[in-house]
């Protein structure tokens, strides 16, 4: 516990009297992030308040980061966890109170009582699954599952502890390259990269929790922490202790790989056919039935944990920035954040490499580099059983089993005729089993561990945040093989236009081509096999704006030359010059359509015909004094958007300008303050609303110019340094500081999810017809899937030249089923757009 550093009313007091109206009783705990007080409410209501440390509440980073974190706890408050009472992230001290809920851990259970006997055990595994199923479903991913973050309360588990959010130097946050988890509740894509968490990173430590509570052990276990970092990502787990009928659950969810482990649905589906008594039926109050409540005591006498008195108040984890500290040496509830707490915490505090400093084995290594990976192909088994019988021959890489709508063989590694149910762990159609070496593309991954020793490595989680629309519980359907995709295959490429340059290429789609600039060359690509077609010098080609590539524009190629401020046109056949002109004068230029606009510094326009490099008129914009423009492709406007006012009071007047002869089109006043980031096939454009005292989207706006009305969607986290992207009715919004993506359909007029990238700094997204694509700061090119928001795949990392910054990262680029991006290195990847999967 930390030291107590004083105690009084004032904001500097680390004890204070009252956090709101709470009168602040007792302290559960204390931790270098706040501290956590017994409190009760004016009614008497009991409560637990997470006060943030003095120190951090004047960071204003960190205020930000507070007050987003208090806006995803309420969206996880329900059954399975403490609920959000109250709370005020603008208070001197910022506090969070949540309901105070009496009950022993299950670390603490299980110290004191043993292992679980095995009706107690299923009804403790389908309550998280229950508890797990609505947490994603409220859009957030735990990571952090583990036994002391468990609590047994007299209605069933709740999960505790949401502190992902932590002050920028956090010793555990991911942007600083370190690693968030206990490592025996960790899966195994938490090791490997840390930015690819989604919620199947849970249900791998369900698995890992059940085990505990079963044995009173992990799966994985072993004193070293980097022994069990490499059993969790290499070994099968030691299941030795569980119940039979629950161990091919509980092996199903410590499968290697995230997309073969079950969702929280299908493992409560499967938890009602484990047993034919109400045990397992999740946690159904007493009151329902008399002999339902005679089994569960029969139980409870024997080890259950409700006859086990807590050893005095237990803190609930506030889900904000820091974990809620409880009594007990055991407790993980001590307010550092820091991942520990149980009996884990003494042998693995302290002991984590920084991965920005540690080595590794390349992870885009081939077959040969990655240790205990057989190459060859994949295979498969599944099982199913039914009254009718069928047999189906699939085509592939290898063998398997598979099952058909009644027991059914396929041979080969496709499905076999028609589609039977898959028991979680079992392989789907056309996929390996849970044990099988994963090949092709997949034999690229790098090799995290050498010599039987764990290299933590910087890279990037990704932790995927599910808000679903609708009920979300149906069952998914089996994925198809790729021999049945209906898409045809498209070849990856991956070409360097300058062997020797070490900067990330900024490219467009134009007159057929892809067109790349880097400092000093324009290059244009041939999107189908990445060849180069012809290579222009320049003199700070690329600085058309911040990191903006060439562009085409009046049937030709145009560059912007830095440092001479020289608009050169390009033949797009051969990259000769046709026409140049000096923009030196001008603040600001952009093309749209056949148009380049160049703004003076008091406001005047001026339209050049960009096949000629004519001026064709010189006007200013009605009520734009500063007529900086946006524009998008296929749309033959340009937009200007000026703010007056602030806050509540802002207003922002947009005009809609004809670029070909600078007239007006349309002109409109909207409340708040507005940035245009994309238009619709029916003229309305969108917008980011900006709120706050920060840069942070708070909404997103529609306004339709033809019948005048506006449509705004407030979300419910705020968004910062946010990057957007429109696909039909929905806009895609990237955070350049948390990483988190979202989609809002201003159809439905909803956020219909957020998926947490942890990919700072990242690009400005792109979206096709089914993925949104998007560039990170250490050089990968990530997919996510459009309708659920899950990562669907991503690329190696791609560093360049360390003494190089880049300011602004490669947007990627849809052509035709095909994603194109630069990458940090120099390189250009031209891959599968319909196909994450296989990067």
């Amino acid at each position: 516990m930390a030291p107590q550093r004083g105690t009084g009313s004032g904001a500097e007091a680390e004890l204070p009297e009252y956090s709101g109206q709470y009168r602040l009783e007792a302290c559960l705990g204390s931790g270098g992030m706040g501290v956590v007080h017994l409190a009760t409410s004016t009614s008497g209501l009991r409560l637990a308040v997470k006060v943030v440390h003095a120190e951090f509440a004047k960071d204003p980073e960190f205020r930000g980061r507070f007050r987003q974190e208090v806006a995803a706890a309420r969206q996880v408050s329900g059954a399975f966890t403490a609920p959000v009472v109250d709370a005020d992230t603008d208070s001197p001290r910022p506090w969070m109170a949540t309901l105070f809920i009496p009950g022993p851990t299950l670390s603490e259970h299980i110290k004191r009582n043993g292992p679980m006997p095995p009706g107690q055990l299923r009804r403790l595994m389908a309550g998280l699954a229950e508890a797990l199923r609505d947490i994603h479903r409220a859009g957030v991913v735990h990571r952090d599952l583990k036994p002391s973050n468990v609590l047994l309360a007299e209605d069933g588990p709740k999960v505790i502890d949401f502190g992902i959010s932590r002050p920028k130097d956090s010793e555990l946050r991911t942007e600083t390259g370190k690693l968030i988890g206990t490592p025996p509740f960790m899966a195994p894509e938490q090791f490997r990269r840390p930015r690819e968490v989604g919620p199947a990173a849970d249900i791998f430590a369900l698995g890992s929790v059940t085990v505990h509570a079963a044995t009173g052990r992990g799966p994985f276990d072993s004193d070293s922490p980097y022994v069990v970092a490499y059993q969790v990502v290499h070994d099968e787990p030691d299941l030795t202790g569980v119940p039979p009928n629950l161990a091919p659950l509980v092996r199903a969810c410590l499968t290697k790989e995230p997309e073969d482990r079950p969702t929280a649905d299908e493992l409560m589906r499967e938890l009602r056919s484990v047993a034919a008594s109400y045990d397992t039926q999740s946690f159904i109050p007493s009151q329902r039935e008399r002999e339902r409540e005679r089994e569960r005591e029969k139980e409870r006498q024997g080890a259950g944990w409700t006859a086990v008195p807590a050893p005095g108040p237990t803190a609930v984890a506030a889900p904000g920035p820091a974990a809620a500290p409880g009594p007990g040496p055991t407790a993980d509830r001590d307010g550092d954040g820091d991942g520990y707490g149980d009996a884990y915490g003494d042998k693995y505090r302290g002991r984590y490499r920084d991965t920005n400093t540690g080595r590794g084995v390349d992870e885009n290594a081939g077959a040969e580099e990655v240790a205990g990976t057989a190459s060859g192909t994949d295979s498969g088994t599944g099982a199913g059983t039914s009254t009718n019988t069928n047999t189906g021959t699939g085509t592939g890489t290898g063998t398997g089993t598979n099952t058909g709508t009644g027991t059914g063989t396929g041979v080969g590694a496709g499905p076999g005729v028609g589609a039977g149910r898959r028991v979680p762990g079992q392989a789907r159609d056309g996929e390996r089993g849970g044990g099988g070496a994963r090949v092709g593309a997949r034999l690229r991954r790098r090799a995290l561990f050498v010599a039987g020793s764990v290299v933590l490595v910087a890279g990037g989680g990704f932790a995927s945040a599910q808000m679903w629309g609708g009920g979300g519980g149906a069952t998914p359907a089996p994925r198809a093989s790729r021999a049945a995709a209906a898409a045809p295959a498209v070849e990856a490429w991956a070409t360097k236009p300058a062997a020797k340059n070490r900067t990330a290429p900024q490219c467009s789609y134009g007159a057929g081509k892809l067109l790349c600039a880097q400092p000093g060359l324009v290059s244009a690509l041939d999107p189908a096999d990445g060849s180069v077609l012809w290579r222009h010098t320049v003199e700070g080609a690329g600085a058309l704006s911040a990191g903006a590539p060439p562009v085409e524009s009046g049937g030709l190629v145009q560059v912007l030359a830095g440092r001479s401020r020289r608009v050169q046109a390009l033949d797009p056949d051969t990259g000769k010059v046709r026409w140049e002109r000096d923009v030196s004068g001008y603040a600001a230029q952009r093309f749209v359509g056949g148009t380049l606009l160049l703004t003076s510094a008091d406001g005047t326009v001026t339209g050049v015909d960009s096949a000629t490099g004519d001026t064709v008129w010189n006007r200013r914009i009605p009520g734009q004094p500063e007529a900086y423009f946006t524009s998008f492709d296929g749309d033959r406007s340009a937009y200007v958007a000026s703010v007056t006012g602030e806050g509540a009071a802002a207003r922002t007047r947009v005009t809609a300008v004809d670029p070909e002869t600078g007239d007006v089109r349309w002109d409109a006043r909207l409340d708040g303050q507005l940035e245009p980031v994309g238009t619709a096939r029916d003229g309305s454009l969108f917008f980011s609303a900006i709120g706050g005292s920060y840069p942070d989207t708070v909404a997103v706006v529609r306004y339709d110019p033809g019948t005048r009305q506006t449509v705004r969607v407030e979300l419910p986290v705020r968004l910062e340094q946010a990057h957007a992207v429109v696909r039909g009715d929905v806009v895609y919004l990237l955070s350049g500081a948390s990483g988190a993506l979202v989609a809002v359909d201003m159809k439905a007029r909803a956020q219909v999810w957020r998926t947490e990238t942890g990919v700072t700094r990242g690009s400005t997204p792109a979206a096709g017809e089914r993925y949104v694509y998007f560039t990170s700061s250490d050089g990968r090119l990530l997919a996510v899937d459009g309708r659920k928001g899950r990562l669907s795949g991503q690329t190696a990392s791609r560093l360049g030249d360390p003494e190089l910054i880049t300011s602004a990262r490669p947007e990627p680029v849809v052509i035709d089923g095909r994603v194109c991006a630069g990458t940090l290195d120099g390189t250009v990847l031209g891959l599968d757009g319909n196909d994450p999967a296989s990067w």
